[in-house]
């Protein structure tokens, strides 16, 4: 903070002509009070498990070997054609960067961010040491051993079953452009569904809301825009409840749609879609609380701003509140979760299928105000780092038992041919690395840090699933 008036003569106490040492003792004196009372509240401050101190502390030993990242140092290969002198004189060739090559099919480095089937994730074979392990950015294959499709989703934890079920966009066709101009895309196939015990083998559960094959008039017609589905369960009406992105094929639709089923394997009944509060609406989730409170949030005014809001009791609708967030900062993909009574979000640029920097934001309330904490990437390289690890924001996860560990999750994007694109799981942990808190914040908000970690391979703790 900037000091004003650097030079001032100090100011005499009401009724005291004592010298300036005896000011300065009496200042200084009350200014060492505040801190140890504030340095006080810090310690007996209770929020969920005990406080602020507590949340920086409290991560599980079993966590702390996925904080030591890995590093990447990938080599640009030179140009496989050589250009004249004449030509280069004419026209100077821009620099190849990393991105340049990750968006290039024909790059020679296409296998670094694109494996090929070879070295597929298969939790039916005996992997030996890699059993159970995540390889972000490789084939994953569920248990009848073809690759899962569940891009841009979520994961519903089912009580009731012990179940993880895993829902997302099923793109198992051909890309293509509807218009010269046109992003990629590929028809409606429907939602999938997987279900697992373990989060690393999957069950195909079939596609659980489907494609409209005839009718052109409805939302879910082939022809249309189905995106990033996240299901929650309401415990009063024990209906299984689905929002999505639903838009046609230029994007100008932007609404969200709504499914519900009786059970979380479906299928899945379309109610209708809206604008939700009147606006549009495209990459969007839904949160729901530990009060049953459950929550939209979704990039609006053309992607320049985030809205979140309330949904009905019955999660079948919204209600009237409405908070406009992160306003002028253009973020989109928000993934939501909480942490010892703060609420956090990952969310990406707006940069269409290419990669972009990834911003963790928190709040004490999920209605805001929000703020932006910086980039959570931790690993890899700058590159790897400005770029999400070459991935976009979908899901956050909460490891049970693990105290402020997650799993988060990301779609590294593949425009050439969207079915063949992968997911990347990495470890994430509130006040880890990333955080270098203030000792003392004055009373502005004091979040600690969110961090995600890179690692070629990693897996997760060893019996975690029992600390539930």
């Amino acid at each position: 903070m900037r000091m004003r008036n650097k030079y001032r003569k100090p100011t005499t106490l009401l009724g005291y002509a004592g010298s300036r040492c005896s000011v300065s003792v009496v200042v200084w004196s009350l200014v060492g009070c505040l801190l140890l009372l504030h340095l006080y509240s810090l310690v007996h401050q209770k929020d969920g498990e005990g406080g602020v101190l507590q949340m920086r502390m409290n991560h599980h030993p079993l966590f702390r070997e996925l904080e030591e990242v890995e590093e990447e140092n990938i080599q640009i290969p030179p140009p496989r054609g050589k250009r004249s002198p004449r030509a280069a004189k004419r026209r100077p060739k821009r620099t190849t960067t990393l991105i340049d090559e990750f968006l290039d099919e024909s790059s020679q480095l296409r296998h670094i961010f694109f494996p090929d089937q070879k070295t597929a994730v298969d939790p039916m074979k005996d992997a030996g040491n890699d059993s159970f392990c995540y390889f972000p950015g490789r084939i994953w294959l569920d248990t009848d051993g073809n690759p899962i499709q569940a891009h841009g989703g979520g994961i519903l934890y089912d009580e009731r079953s012990s179940t993880y079920y895993w829902y997302g966009e099923y793109k198992d066709g051909p890309t293509y452009h509807a218009h010269k101009k046109g992003a990629a895309r590929v028809d409606i196939i429907g939602v999938g569904c997987y279900s697992s015990k373990d989060l690393w083998t999957w069950k195909n559960e079939g596609i659980v809301l489907a494609a409209e094959e005839e009718d052109e008039t409805h939302d879910l017609h082939k022809s249309n825009v189905l995106e990033r589905p996240k299901v929650i369960y309401n415990e009063e009406t024990h209906k299984y409840v689905m929002w999505m992105h639903i838009d046609d094929t230029n994007y100008t639709k932007a609404s969200v749609g709504v499914a519900v089923s009786d059970s979380p394997t479906g299928p899945f009944n379309y109610l209708y879609s809206k604008r939700p509060h009147g606006f549009d609406s495209r990459d969007m989730a839904i949160f729901k609380d530990d009060d049953g409170v459950a929550y939209l949030i979704y990039s609006s005014e053309d992607n320049s701003e985030l809205h979140i809001g309330p949904l009905t009791q019955d999660y079948l609708d919204v209600t009237r509140v409405m908070r406009r967030i992160l306003v002028g900062e253009h973020r989109e993909a928000p993934a939501l979760f909480k942490y010892q009574g703060t609420y956090y979000m990952i969310t990406s640029g707006c940069t269409g299928w290419a990669p972009n920097e990834a911003l963790a934001h928190a709040a004490e309330s999920i209605l805001g105000p929000w703020e932006t904490m910086g980039n959570p990437c931790i690993g890899g390289n700058k590159v790897f780092r400005l770029t999400t690890f070459f991935a976009q924001s979908t899901f956050v996860l909460p490891l049970s038992g693990l105290s402020g560990s997650f799993i988060f999750m990301a779609d590294r994007w593949n425009p050439a041919d969207l079915r063949d694109s992968r997911y990347v799981w990495l470890p994430l942990t509130v006040g880890g690395a990333a955080d270098q808190p203030l000792e003392y914040n004055f009373g502005f908000p004091l979040w600690s840090r969110v961090s995600i970690y890179w690692h070629k391979r990693w897996r997760l703790p060893y019996r975690w699933s029992e600390k539930k």
